[in-house]
């Protein structure tokens, strides 16, 4: 019923919606006002909008991509976080190993490569933790960077465009002087397009770009807090000069196969 009503609600005002918009532009037509359309601004601001149309799309698919990758959904998703922390507890190191290798987020990729190097004790295990979360946030910031190289770019564009419609303009100047105020309207429109169209994609960009700066730096602390945690107490001596990484499964306490070696082949 709630369903029913919330659809109808939504139908009436659409329907609201388009009829005033007709409405409007039947007025706008008896009255001779032509309103500019997105398709007229675009083929105003000249060559100029392709590249900034290029810059638009660009921006919009690194800052969703990016604001996605950063979530803690994806930086630390609760499920790894939980799997991991029961491994641990069990002392299950290789299950641990094989869970976070099979993962795919960045706390399990950053926990694979520390429990990799347990059996080089405990700096070495330090120096892989620390070596794949420089290699995580590089990833990260690599792919955010771009939306500031687009931040800058496109109001150069845009001047570019700029420079452009002055050049069409003192030409239309020169040729017919002041006599044909369409023609130089013409110009002096893709100069104010071409400009303002840079300056419409470069702010969301450079917004877009410190936003996911700070959600990185955040992600990346959140996830060294929870993989310190992990590795707090390790048993290193236990694990020192074994293989993490094989199929042997072990608990809390490592008991290892201490047997002596077959013995000596007899001639």
């Amino acid at each position: 019923m709630k369903m029913n009503l919330r659809s109808a609600l939504l139908s009436t005002a659409l329907l609201g919606l388009l009829t005033a918009t007709a409405s409007a532009q039947e007025a706008a037509a008896a009255a001779g006002v032509h309103h500019k359309t997105l398709a007229d601004l675009f083929i105003e601001g000249g060559w100029v909008m392709y590249p900034i149309t290029l810059c638009s799309v660009a921006m919009m698919w690194f800052m969703v991509d990016g604001f996605i990758k950063t979530s803690a959904g994806k930086m630390y998703p609760a499920e790894h976080v939980t799997q991991l922390r029961e491994l641990f507890k069990k002392g299950d190191y290789v299950g641990a190993y094989a869970f976070a290798k099979s993962a795919g987020s960045p706390v399990a990729d950053v926990v694979r490569a520390g429990v990799a190097f347990t059996p080089d004790g405990k700096t070495m295990t330090e120096e892989a933790i620390l070596s794949e979360i420089v290699r995580i946030q590089g990833e990260l910031k690599g792919r955010s960077s771009y939306l500031s190289v687009i931040g800058v770019c496109t109001p150069m564009i845009g001047l570019t465009g700029t420079v452009t419609g002055m050049m069409s303009a003192f030409e239309t100047l020169g040729t017919s002087g002041v006599g044909d105020p369409s023609k130089l309207s013409g110009a002096i429109g893709e100069v104010l397009v071409a400009t303002a169209s840079g300056l419409f994609i470069a702010i969301p960009a450079f917004i877009s770009y410190y936003l996911l700066r700070n959600r990185i730096q955040k992600g990346i602390h959140d996830v060294t807090e929870i993989v310190g945690g992990l590795f707090r107490g390790f048993p290193y001596a236990e694990i020192e000069g074994k293989n993490v990484g094989g199929d042997e499964l072990y608990a809390a306490k490592p008991v290892w196969n201490t047997e002596p070696a077959s013995s000596e082949v007899k001639a």
